[in-house]
């Protein structure tokens, strides 16, 4: 029962991030995972 319970939650876990990614992809970001996020004009991922 525990496996199940676990599993779910990862699958909602996962589900929301998609969820997240694609809302993001359609209000025009161009890359999520940069630290200036909507504001770079082209993710080099500068350090």
């Amino acid at each position: 029962m525990a496996d199940f319970i676990i599993g779910g939650i990862i699958v909602v876990i996962l589900a929301a991030a998609g969820m997240y990614i694609r809302r993001k992809k359609k209000s025009g970001a161009k890359c999520i995972g940069c630290p200036s996020g909507e504001s770079c004009c082209s993710c080099g991922k500068k350090k």
